[in-house]
């Protein structure tokens, strides 16, 4: 039974554990500079003058991703991914699931970070912005590519700051968008409900569900001092109602 008012925590025990476990293993390694840092929204001040899509469009996005998570992008190479999804039965039945879809890709090629997007992100202004910081936080934790001139980072002078091969890597990239002020984008391009000429269409870009992005952004404003953030009224309507649960949940349960 569920008592009227109960606070209860919108994600599981152990994927809590994970994300609070993370997060101050993030203020350790970036300092509380970076956890007080700026929260990126999808706005003119952040993003501003039209957007086409062109590619141009994507590297003026790209630059604008990097100023605002501290790396430089001089030292990172970006490439253009064509589309080569197939979506097979697509046309011939309503409804089309597609997971996990990679919409970009890192490497390191002779010691740069090579940062690869899908041309058809594109056309989505938040899954881009989502991709670009998500690639980016692999160059972070596994290139140290912020720049000289990146604001908030405590660490290393170079190499990697944790295990390629380490079991949580995908997610823990997702999570650090999140660190890094890029959350917004991050949960809002988690999962796509579409209607398009054939029927609906559902798509989840990412490794975090929506209760995970939810409870990490309240996580994130909970150890930023922020009981009712601002930035808050930016978020799709579930990421924001697993935010207001995970702060009404740290409210009754403060660590």
């Amino acid at each position: 039974m569920r008592w009227w008012g109960r606070a209860e925590c919108p994600v599981r025990e152990v994927e809590r554990d994970w994300i609070e476990t993370s997060l101050d293993w993030m203020i350790g390694e970036f300092g509380r500079e970076r956890l007080l840092g700026t929260v990126v929204l999808p706005t003119d001040e952040f993003f501003p003058g039209v957007y086409r899509g062109s590619r141009d469009d994507v590297r003026s996005v790209f630059r604008r991703v990097c100023r605002h998570m501290g790396v430089d992008p001089a030292r990172i190479d970006l490439e253009h991914d064509a589309d080569d999804e197939d979506d097979g039965l697509a046309s011939y039945v309503p409804l089309t699931r597609r997971w996990n879809v990679a919409a970009g890709h890192h490497r390191v090629r002779n010691g740069r970070s090579v940062i690869g997007i899908r041309d058809d992100k594109a056309a989505e202004p938040m899954a881009l912005v989502a991709t670009i910081a998500h690639e980016l936080g692999h160059a972070i934790l596994l290139n140290d590519e912020r720049g000289a001139g990146g604001n908030g980072g405590a660490g290393g002078s170079g190499g990697l700051r944790i295990d390629p091969e380490r079991e949580d890597h995908e997610p823990l990239t997702d999570l650090l968008t999140v660190f890094f002020g890029m959350g917004i984008f991050a949960a809002n391009a988690a999962f796509e409900f579409n209607r398009h000429e054939a029927g609906y269409r559902t798509s989840r870009l990412g490794y975090l569900t929506e209760p995970m992005y939810g409870y990490a952004l309240a996580r994130y404003a909970w150890l930023r001092g922020e009981p009712d953030p601002m930035w808050a009224r930016c978020l799709d309507t579930n990421p924001r109602v697993y935010l207001k649960r995970g702060l009404r949940y740290l409210g009754r349960n403060p660590v």
